[in-house]
């Protein structure tokens, strides 16, 4: 694959190509991403869209667990970066919104500015924890309802789609989950994303009761749901099927055997076969297009 030098599509572009995805009928399969390479490995394997998932965010960039301590401008400028680096819708994980209402408008602008073409908010308090964790601590329905409000004022006519996720399935039950959802969908928001069901029979009556919105089912392998197909989740009414940190436990195991390797044997040989060519890696992050586009300039230059 042989890239452009810089990314072509504009922010309008991308959220205009996620809506007709959602609307399109089939189920979505969103890879988490927590940098750019891997993100040059979900454009290069084909999908559509990718993840900029907050806990990974946590865990790869700062070595933290996922329990809210990665701040507001720090996630703005993370995902900079990866718009800039891809023309792929990206969904942002922006956690609870860094506050209430008004700091709710103050991120999706900022995510708005940043390339983002979907923002989820979530319905925890400020210091939030992973999904599948335990001890969860909910902000009320009507305030969660007032960010999402805020959120729909501050992303304007052609700013991002807004997923509404809820943890009260974990706290309260699954009728208050679905009933939150339903309340977060009047409020404005785009795509609903009920956290951590735990059986197939609940994921089917959340497909049924909430059918009509966008939804998100969340696989995290070893969590709390189960672990479906997207063939599954699409016979159950999911539109987005998302894997958020699938991409990044797998380098992190990969990385882990090759270390342990290296310290074992001191060489790096005896697992050539196992790196990715150093052609292909300089391919994967666009070394031939910028080479050609040198070559162009120079030529430029010189007939001048």
């Amino acid at each position: 694959m042989t890239r452009a030098v810089l990314p072509g599509a504009s922010a309008g572009e991308r959220r205009a190509r996620l809506r007709a995805l959602l609307a399109s009928g089939r189920t979505v399969i969103a890879p988490g991403v927590t940098d750019a390479a891997g993100l040059r490995l979900v454009e290069e394997a084909g999908f559509e869209v990718a993840y900029v998932t907050g806990a990974g965010l946590a865990n790869a960039q700062f070595g933290l667990p996922d329990i809210g301590l990665i701040s507001q401008r720090e996630v703005v400028e993370h995902v900079w970066r990866l718009a800039s680096a891809t023309d792929l819708p990206l969904i942002v994980d922006a956690d609870t919104g860094y506050g209430g209402p008004l700091a709710v408008m103050r991120t999706v602008r900022m995510l708005t500015d940043a390339g983002a073409a979907a923002v989820q908010l979530e319905d925890q308090v400020l210091d939030k924890r992973c999904g599948h964790f335990d001890g969860h601590k909910l902000i009320t329905a009507d305030e969660m309802r007032a960010k999402i409000e805020a959120a729909v004022a501050a992303r304007g006519e052609d700013g991002p789609l807004i997923v509404a996720r809820t943890d009260a399935r974990g706290v309260y039950g699954l009728d208050d989950a679905i009933a939150r959802a339903t309340t977060y969908a009047e409020a404005g928001a785009d795509v609903l994303f009920v956290e951590a069901p735990r059986t197939v029979e609940e994921m089917r009556t959340i497909g049924a009761e909430l059918a009509g919105t966008p939804l998100v089912a969340n696989i995290v392998e070893g969590g709390k749901t189960p672990e479906l197909s997207v063939a599954e989740l699409a016979e159950l009414g999911f539109t987005v099927a998302l894997f958020a940190n699938y991409l990044m436990r797998s380098m992190l195991r990969a990385g882990r055997e090759a270390l342990a390797h290296l310290a074992a044997t001191g060489e790096t040989r005896g697992r050539a076969d196992r790196l990715l060519p150093w052609a292909e890696r300089q391919t994967l992050f666009g070394l031939p297009a910028y080479a050609e586009l040198e070559q162009r300039l120079e030529q430029r230059y010189a007939d001048d």
